[in-house]
């Protein structure tokens, strides 16, 4: 896997992010992976973000790695109990898909099926901990696996603007402790936030960041997310430099890109998202000085 090798190496790894179709036909969502694959390490593939359904992000793997992209599955606690999450775990490994994100997911409020009733039986640290105990090779009831232990290389989430410090610091050193072995964040708008994350948490752990780059369209696509995504904070100067701009998406991008260059002196990767607008992430790509794997 080449994002587990990057990382392993220290050095700097780029992901992307692609969300699975809202309905049974794959071919955009291919297309958006063809166009990436080129660019960045390895494509994540959302689990029910947001609680909202989609195709199952686990198939979407499966068929990215048939089309030549590296992929991160997402798996998110709150739809499975702990059978169900084991055996996609296992399914995974059996189908080349090695790298693995743990969240513990939105909550199902939080979607547009408010009525649906969440699991939650497990959350992401108990779920790394079932990674690692796979990767030991250890059965979940008795004994060892009959087939040997597993090879998957588990990742957890993090918001580095998070309110408690406290707080995070410590669920950050519980994650590693569960057998965490990469920290992606959420989309990260204060960069001294980001340093100090990086300089006083993840650091003195040995964990690589890669940092959440979040592509905006508009000042209202802004103030939207602003309001709706849990944890979202995209500073006022941001927006209002978006609804001066002649043209916002454009500005969009020049605004991605600069924080592509700034948080990559801090992290050992960058993780982008732009969702609906996932043709634009090389050109983000471009302007902040990188260029094509081809």
């Amino acid at each position: 896997m080449r994002l587990q090798q990057a990382l392993e190496a220290g050095q700097f790894a780029l992901t992307a992010e692609v969300m699975p179709p809202r309905g049974g036909e794959i071919k955009r969502t291919l297309e958006h992976a063809e166009l990436l694959k080129d660019w960045v390490h390895a494509v994540n593939v959302t689990d029910g973000s947001r609680a909202v359904m989609r195709m199952s992000s686990l198939a979407v793997c499966r068929l990215l790695l048939d089309a030549g992209v590296e992929p991160v599955w997402q798996q998110a606690c709150r739809d499975r109990n702990r059978i169900g999450l084991q055996a996609d775990l296992l399914g995974a490994h059996a189908l080349g898909i090695k790298n693995i994100l743990c969240l513990t997911g939105d909550p199902v409020r939080a979607g547009d099926q408010p009525q649906a009733r969440p699991v939650n039986e497990l959350e992401s640290v108990r779920l790394l901990q079932q990674v690692a105990a796979f990767n030991r090779g250890e059965d979940p009831v008795d004994g060892p696996l009959p087939d040997g232990p597993t090879e998957l290389f588990a990742g957890a989430a993090a918001d580095p603007q998070s309110p408690s410090w406290s707080g995070l610091n410590s669920r950050i050193r519980r994650k590693h402790q569960a057998g965490a072995r990469f920290v992606q964040t959420q989309m990260v708008m204060d960069e001294d936030c980001l340093k100090r994350f990086v300089d006083e948490i993840t650091a003195p752990l040995g964990l690589p960041v890669l940092a959440g780059v979040f592509l905006l369209k508009s000042a209202k696509n802004a103030a939207f997310i602003n309001r709706v995504v849990p944890g979202a904070c995209i500073p006022q100067a941001i927006i209002d430099r978006l609804a001066a701009a002649s043209n916002p998406a454009d500005e969009g991008i020049t605004i991605a890109a600069e924080q592509v260059r700034r948080y990559a002196k801090t992290c050992q990767g960058i993780h982008l998202m732009a969702v609906k607008a996932e043709e634009r992430i090389p050109l983000i790509l471009e302007r902040a000085g990188f260029s094509s794997r081809c």
